[in-house]
């Protein structure tokens, strides 16, 4: 079996789906066989800041109201 290479985009995607918790197995075994360490904790940290600012903007939009 061949290693395919990844792209930065499929290991956000793989961490939008685990955000969700919603993933097929096949998806899993997929990701786990083709991703990079590296870009699954890149994506993983902005994912995570990307949330951080989504509800620090919605906290903001509430209470200034």
């Amino acid at each position: 079996m061949s290693k395919k290479k990844s792209t930065f985009m499929q290991s956000m995607i793989a961490v939008l789906w685990a955000f969700l918790g919603v993933r097929k197995k096949s998806g899993l075994q997929d990701d786990v066989a083709s991703l990079s360490f590296i870009h699954i904790i890149i994506a993983g940290v902005v994912g995570a800041l990307i949330f951080m600012g989504v509800l620090l903007l919605i906290v903001k939009v509430v209470v200034s109201h």
